[in-house]
C-alpha cells in the first residue's frame, strides 16, 4: 500500500513537470555582433532591463563555492555592486560560503531572468575586501540587513526557533538604536571575473551564447557556443 501511494506520487510529480511549461512570452533579440568589447556594460544592461520588466528581485545571484576537500556548495545571494573591479557580494567570514572562499578563493556566479530567457554565469577569482570597505558596505544597507548581520552565528546549528527570535528581536533594537554598529565578520567580497556568458533563451531552442574570456593583455576574447 504504501509502495503503491509512493508510485503515485512520484508519477504525479513527474507529471507536473512535464506540463510546466517556459517563455510563454515573446524573448527579446540579442545580436551578439553589436555587444561591447567589455562584458560590464552588457551586464548592467540586461540586468537594467530585467529591473525595468518587472522582474522579481533581479539583482539575486547563485554563489557557488567549494570548500577544501572540493565539494561545491550553492546558494542565493544578494549582488550589491559590478564595475570594474567585479562582482561585489557580501557575507560573515565565519560562514560556509566565507570558509569557503578562505580556502578556495574561486567562485561562480548565476543569474536567470525568466521573463526574458536570459541568464548570466560569471566565474574568477575572489577577494575580501578591507575591513573599512566591508564596514561602509553594511552601512549603505538596511536596518533589516544590519540586524540580520548583528545576529549573526550564519550557518551554525539552531537550537530552536525561539533562540533566533530572542536574538532577532535584540538584534532589531540595537540596529534601531545604533545604525552604525559594528559586525566584525561582515566581509565585502569581489570577484574578478576570468569568464563571463551570456545566454538569450529562443523558443525554438536555437539560444544565443556569447562568451568571454579574459586573455593575458587583459582584455576580452569572445565567442560564440552551441547552444
Amino acid at each position: 500500500m504504501s509502495s503503491h501511494a509512493d508510485d503515485s506520487r512520484q508519477e504525479s510529480f513527474r507529471e507536473l513537470l512535464r506540463a510546466l511549461r517556459v517563455w510563454d512570452t515573446e524573448l527579446p533579440r540579442f545580436d551578439p555582433g553589436s555587444a561591447p568589447a567589455d562584458p560590464l556594460p552588457l551586464f548592467q544592461q540586461w540586468l537594467r532591463e530585467a529591473a525595468e520588466a518587472g522582474t522579481p528581485e533581479p539583482h539575486t545571484m547563485s554563489l557557488a563555492t567549494a570548500d577544501a576537500d572540493g565539494r561545491p556548495a550553492v546558494r542565493t545571494v544578494m549582488l550589491h555592486d559590478a564595475d570594474a573591479r567585479g562582482w561585489h557580494f557580501a557575507t560573515h567570514r565565519t560562514s560556509h560560503k566565507g570558509r569557503d572562499l578562505a580556502v578556495r578563493p574561486q567562485a561562480a556566479l548565476g543569474f536567470y531572468w525568466a521573463a526574458a530567457g536570459r541568464q548570466v554565469r560569471v566565474r574568477g577569482t575572489v577577494t575580501a575586501a578591507s575591513a573599512a570597505e566591508s564596514r561602509a558596505d553594511l552601512a549603505k544597507r538596511s536596518t533589516g540587513a544590519l540586524a540580520a548581520a548583528l545576529v549573526g552565528h550564519q550557518s551554525e546549528t539552531l537550537a530552536s526557533l525561539s533562540d533566533l527570535a530572542q536574538a532577532s528581536d535584540a538584534a532589531w533594537e540595537r540596529a534601531h538604536r545604533e545604525p552604525d554598529a559594528p559586525v566584525g565578520t561582515w566581509t565585502l567580497y569581489v570577484l574578478e571575473a576570468d569568464e563571463v556568458e551570456f545566454f538569450q533563451g529562443d523558443a525554438q531552442r536555437r539560444h544565443v551564447r556569447l562568451l568571454y574570456r579574459r586573455t593575458e593583455d587583459d582584455s576580452w576574447a569572445r565567442e560564440l557556443l552551441w547552444p
